[in-house]
């Protein structure tokens, strides 16, 4: 087993491009907002709600994220006891 974890690590243009692709939404959909032909307390209610939209996702994301990390976590101390296990084990010793 390997000492060094492996980072997975993304490139400057797909985070580019994922920064700008949310941009792009979140600034389109108030200009949809904004320019709606609707009284200003939907048009608040609508802007609230895209607001409220945006926030949970972020945490959908991280909690997301943060039970992944948990998983690797557990998993490489499980491969870990696994390999100790396997090189303490002699196949050539007698059995006491």
């Amino acid at each position: 087993m390997s000492d060094t974890p492996v980072k997975r690590q993304t490139t400057n243009a797909f985070y580019g491009q994922a920064v700008a692709s949310f941009a792009l939404a979140l600034a389109a959909t108030a200009v949809g907002v904004y320019r709606l032909d609707a009284s200003g307390w939907v048009r608040g209610f609508l802007a609230i709600a895209v607001l409220y939209l945006t926030t949970s996702a972020f945490t959908l994301a991280k909690v997301i994220r943060d039970r992944q990390e948990v998983d690797q976590v557990v998993s490489r101390i499980d491969q870990a006891r696994i390999d100790k296990i396997l090189a303490e084990h002699d196949p050539f010793k007698p059995a006491a």
